[in-house]
């Protein structure tokens, strides 16, 4: 049960990259909660604060899809570092839009969109140097651990985002989000090149549509896409969370929402070790999704919030499982030379599917109820997954010891380290 922290002891630039990640993603989550605290604030509006999602909607498909085709051609360390310094001049516009009289409001969705391109551009480069800096036996853990990262910032990032908005309003957590930013750059400095194997093609228009092409021709990785899509979709109200707080008690409520999906998260991912005898990946995926969907369900049937805390720790949890495996058939399963078009695919479909999920849950709530909107989108959640396993078999029978993708890229790594 125990977790496995071998990449962290053997690899340098895995260490590199955790350090980063986790500072970066702190700051990131506490922007993360106050930029719709602040559109709530100003409007007072569920579907303005949804229109959050519909607004980064766009430049996260356009951008996401040519920073993997980036991330197969150009030097993924050098495309993380600028990306990165963008990013940090981006959240100190809206530092310096927080300071003025009156807070613009189109600022906010403006820059919300840029941060989305940016986001985009990255997140294949980063996401492709995991299995170059981590062995092909410790990709599971290395799993683990970059979900741990993730699980950190999302429970401490909205509790300091939540007191710094209590304390200074939005300036403040802007503020902190910009010293982020230029720590984790230091440590990024410091990673050696990484270069996709090969010569790499030109990130041309024919270069993204093979790699789209790649990923049609594999059945049981879009089966993984699919899933993940259809339950942010329909049970992603992290919208909703400002309204619900004023429900439950008010502001000082927000941030222990925000967090309490990433308690779960982090409790599965401490006792990860299990994950290891697991090969059948496809259905603990659907499993863990439909899970998910039953815990944002229940969300809407209490007005407790200790209920509410737990059930969300639960959906996280389920969440953080599926997470993990599909990670783990991803990296086991994808060749180096298209790995950077994979992980714009990968940003795409774990990071859509949120951003349409607030949409939907802020216009379910505007036409139902806060609560309905909860209930509505878990059900939904629940059946959308279904459908998928049943549509996509090749998902439910994969096993990474029988699968001829895992075992080609096992025996090339094997060769590799030889």
């Amino acid at each position: 049960m125990r977790l496995d922290t071998t990449p962290l002891r053997t690899s340098r630039d895995f260490r590199l990259i955790f350090a980063s990640g986790l500072v970066t993603y702190l700051g990131s989550m506490i922007t993360y909660v106050a930029l719709p605290f602040q559109v709530a604030h100003l409007t007072g509006s569920f579907v303005a604060v949804g229109l959050i999602g519909l607004a980064e909607l766009v430049p996260l498909i356009v951008f996401g899809l040519y920073g993997g085709a980036l991330a197969d051609s150009i030097d993924r360390r050098v495309m993380v570092i600028a990306t990165e310094a963008a990013a940090g001049v981006l959240v100190m516009l809206l530092l310096i839009n927080s300071l003025l009289p009156s807070p613009q409001l189109w600022v906010l969705y403006v820059v919300a969109m840029m941060l989305a391109g940016v986001d985009g551009l990255q997140r294949p480069s980063l996401d492709a140097m995991i299995p170059r800096v981590v062995a092909h036996d410790q990709l599971a853990a290395a799993s683990a651990l970059t979900s741990l990262r993730w699980q950190l910032g999302s429970i401490v990032g909205p509790a300091i985002g939540g007191l710094l908005l209590s304390a200074g309003g939005p300036a403040a957590a802007y503020g902190v989000d910009v010293l982020t930013f230029a720590m984790s750059i230091v440590m990024l400095w410091r990673l050696a090149s990484i270069r996709v194997e090969g010569d790499g093609a030109r990130p041309t228009l024919r270069h993204i549509t093979a790699g789209l092409g790649y990923a049609w021709s594999r059945k049981d990785l879009l089966g993984t896409y699919a899933v993940d899509l259809i339950a942010m979709i329909f049970a992603f109200p992290y919208a909703l969370f400002p309204f619900l707080a004023e429900d439950l008690g008010g502001a000082w409520t927000l941030g222990l929402l925000y967090s309490a999906g990433a308690v779960g998260s982090l409790i599965v991912t401490l006792t990860s070790g299990w994950t290891r005898s697991v090969h059948r990946h496809g259905r603990a995926i659907v499993c863990a999704a439909a899970v998910w969907g039953l815990g944002i369900a229940l969300v809407g049937v209490t007005h407790t919030l200790a209920w509410v805390l737990l059930f969300l720790a639960i959906a996280g949890g389920a969440d953080m499982i599926s997470g993990i495996f599909r990670s783990v058939m991803w990296n086991q399963t994808i060749p180096d030379e298209v790995r950077g078009r994979m992980a714009g695919i990968e940003l795409l479909s774990y990071s859509i599917g949120p951003l349409l999920g607030q949409v939907r849950s802020s216009t379910a709530a505007s036409l139902t109820s806060l609560r309905m909107s909860f209930i509505s989108g878990g059900v939904l959640c629940i059946v959308g997954v279904s459908i998928a396993a049943f549509a996509l078999p090749s998902l439910w029978r994969y096993d990474d010891r029988t699968s001829v993708h895992a075992q080609r890229e096992r025996e090339r790594r094997t060769r590799d380290v030889q």
